[in-house]
């Protein structure tokens, strides 16, 4: 027997004997070097060995654990909203969420932040350094409504890939995605409409559901296939909804991409009814597949769906740099814009136009997916390890954000306050439904920087989580005891 293999057999032993325990950090290969007196290789070739036969599992720049012998979580099955138009609740949820975004010294695990850490990103900071230098006027004044022609003019070039085929004159810079979702809304709404959302929906089409007095119909939702098409329908039938709202592209919270032939199927429904498209595709340049997939857009005839997104995700979300191929609502979106804003802030649109023209933009984008797909491996694997049994757990296709199903009677509200006092932060499931639905589930995010501070965090959060489950386990039984005595 080979010295490497010496040293596997011995690891092996105590994994097996529970020395070494189901999904904990083994020691490092320099630690082992130094232990047992062997090479750094020999100890590279037992790890590697170990590795052949499942017994451990590298993470990347985390080490390598034990392999984990829970099994997988299940996925969250189909929703079940009450199919309903209902008046839009949570604001102060949002706002607390929002608020914390402010304290430094609270963990964001929730937020939808992506990474701003990377060298990637270098340029774009120099791009505002030349603006600096130059000095010129027009970076310090009004652009016309539509925004910077260049940027434009890029942005029509990149929709390519999702299979569009815009041009300038089809794109409106907005502040950000939430401004280019508000005006689309508004553009085909009116104050008492009804709107038809996926269920659970990102908090931010909420909030603006509810500021515009529009109510919601929250739309079953399948954590792989999407918006429940069936039940869409039914809701056309029962009642006057003016537009349907989706994230069909690495969806926000649930991370899914609607297969083709749905995206196709829920577009003739919605021209069957004559209603309006509108799409967020934020997280859509995100997809870890590649070439991306297509937008709902790229199918549109006649002019029925508005595409939003913005840079915010795939760059920062300080630029407040956005934009919307509003089709057939074009005037009435720009007069939208011109009462909430006016002309977006200048001087980014230029310098995210510098950064995608001079060619930084799309390894930004590889360097970025490959990282968040790296990232949600090392996190997945934290989640089943400190987590309890008896979760369900999305497999986002891209971006950065994993939804957590509990049991039903789970209170994450409670979790999160408990949290806090860690200076941890989560967003709390009910956010993410028009009438409050969801208390039992919470959105993560794996895109920002899996340091150890990130993986005590997740632990205490699953403890936290299974302190809670054994709670609500004896609150139950009580009440079932009650229940048994009362019927005596």
């Amino acid at each position: 027997m080979t010295r490497y293999q010496h040293l596997a057999t011995l690891l092996a032993q105590r994994i097996e004997q529970g020395l070494y325990r189901s999904g904990e950090r083994l020691p490092s290969v320099r630690t082992l070097s130094a232990e047992h007196g062997v090479s750094i290789s020999t100890v590279q070739q037992a790890y590697h060995l170990l590795e052949e036969k499942q017994l451990i599992t590298p993470q990347p720049r985390s080490g390598y654990f034990v392999a984990s012998r829970k099994a997988t979580p299940p996925m969250p099955a189909l929703t079940r909203p009450a199919q309903r138009p209902v008046e839009i609740t949570q604001w102060d949820g949002v706002l607390e969420l929002l608020d914390s975004r402010l304290e430094d010294d609270i963990l964001q695990l929730g937020s939808g932040m992506p990474d701003l850490t990377q060298s990637t990103l270098k340029p774009l900071w120099k791009a505002f350094s030349r603006q600096a230098q130059k000095q010129e006027t027009y970076l310090l004044n009004y652009d016309n409504l539509y925004g910077v022609v260049a940027l434009r003019e890029q942005i029509a070039r990149l929709s390519i890939d999702s299979g569009c085929q815009l041009t300038a004159e089809d794109i409106v810079i907005t502040t950000g995605c939430h401004e280019a979702l508000s005006v689309s809304i508004r553009a085909v709404c009116e104050p008492g409409d009804i709107i038809a959302v996926e269920s659970p929906s990102f908090h931010g089409i909420m909030q603006t559901l509810r500021g515009f007095g529009i109510r919601a119909i929250e739309i079953p939702t399948d954590s792989v296939s999407g918006i429940s098409l069936e039940a869409l329908e039914l809701a056309f039938e029962q009642w006057p909804i003016k537009a349907v709202v989706v994230v069909p592209n690495c969806n926000n919270p649930l991370g899914f991409i609607m297969p083709e032939n749905r995206k196709r199927a829920l577009l003739a429904l919605v021209q069957r009814f004559d209603a309006a498209v509108i799409e967020d595709d934020v997280y859509g340049e995100l997809a870890w597949e590649y070439p991306r997939p297509s937008t709902i857009k790229s199918l549109d005839v006649d002019g029925r769906v508005l595409l939003c997104s913005s840079f915010s995700k795939t760059l920062a979300p300080g630029l407040r740099v956005g934009w919307v191929a509003p089709g057939r609502y074009r005037d009435r979106v720009l007069h939208m814009k011109y009462i909430v804003t006016g002309s977006t802030a200048t001087q980014p649109q230029h310098a995210v136009a510098d950064f995608i023209r001079q060619g930084h933009y799309l390894p930004h984008l590889r360097r970025m997916r490959q990282l968040y797909q790296r990232n949600y491996e090392t996190f997945n694997c934290w989640v089943r390890h400190y987590f309890p049994c008896g979760i369900c757990v999305s497999r986002p296709q891209g971006g950065f954000l994993m939804w957590v199903e509990l049991p039903e009677a789970f209170d994450a509200v409670r979790l999160n306050r408990e949290l806090r006092e860690s200076h941890i932060q989560i967003a709390v499931g009910s956010l993410f439904s028009a009438s409050g639905k969801y208390r039992n589930c919470l959105r993560l995010n794996y895109g920002l920087p899996l340091t150890d501070k990130t993986e005590q965090a997740l632990m205490l959060v699953g403890k936290a989580i299974e302190r809670a489950m054994a709670t609500c386990a004896h609150e139950t039984t009580q009440e079932q005891q009650i229940e048994i005595l009362a019927a005596k």
